[in-house]
């Protein structure tokens, strides 16, 4: 079972996703875990403030280190977990570009750290304490790591077997392309016709294959 361990301030901005569809029915069947923890849990300052001013100035603020460290500290204490084998993942604008092979690659693994920041981010020194591999899901800035995270669970989910269901995974193994069609076959609309591509309805497959693939570039 891949279990996906989740450092964030927010659990209830991602939990609803993480339970529905596809997802929740494999953590429902067991094939993947989801676990949260919570960086104010784990901090031991004045009132439980986990933000705090960045050195140096700036806007906004920055999340304290030790809060972070702890809760990953927890994630990693867990029975029968190994340490040196956990895939720790700290969600950042200049990472690694997360895409389809990183995807299938770390549904190799049997847990995965998500460090997911907030406001202006985590204090540096947390990635570097944890080895953690820095990655981005594009070239845009979120408020959180909270997206990204769902982001990451959801496509290496698919790459689990018996996460996807038979019909799916037929379809995954299928040349795709970013145009899909469906009933009726001519659509009227305020007046316009519009048509399913003819080949499409050929039953050709090797015709459907190579129209599907120029779509594809």
């Amino acid at each position: 079972m891949l279990h996906f361990h989740i450092i964030t301030l927010f659990p209830e901005s991602i939990e609803p996703y993480l339970k529905s569809s596809i997802i929740g029915r494999a953590i429902e069947k067991k094939l993947i875990k989801v676990s949260y923890y919570n960086p104010i849990e784990f901090t031991r300052t004045k009132y439980g403030r986990i933000d705090q001013r960045p050195y140096g100035g700036g806007p906004g603020m920055v999340l304290e280190p030790e809060a972070v460290l702890r809760a990953a500290q927890k994630a990693m204490s867990r029975r029968g977990l190994d340490k040196k084998s956990i895939e720790k993942i700290f969600f950042s604008t200049d990472g690694a570009l997360f895409d389809e092979a990183m995807a299938k690659k770390l549904s190799k693994k049997k847990n995965i750290l998500l460090i997911c920041g907030r406001y202006e981010g985590v204090d540096a020194r947390v990635p570097k304490i944890l080895r953690a591999k820095p990655i981005t899901v594009g070239p845009y800035v979120l408020t959180g790591g909270e997206l990204p995270a769902a982001t990451v669970i959801d496509a290496v989910a698919r790459f689990v077997p018996g996460v996807l269901g038979k019909a799916e995974s037929l379809e995954r193994s299928r040349v795709s392309s970013p145009e899909v069609y469906t009933r009726p076959e001519i659509l009227v609309w305020k007046g316009k016709k519009y048509r399913v591509p003819k080949v499409l309805l050929s039953g050709n497959h090797a015709d459907i294959n190579a129209w599907k693939t120029r779509r594809k570039k």
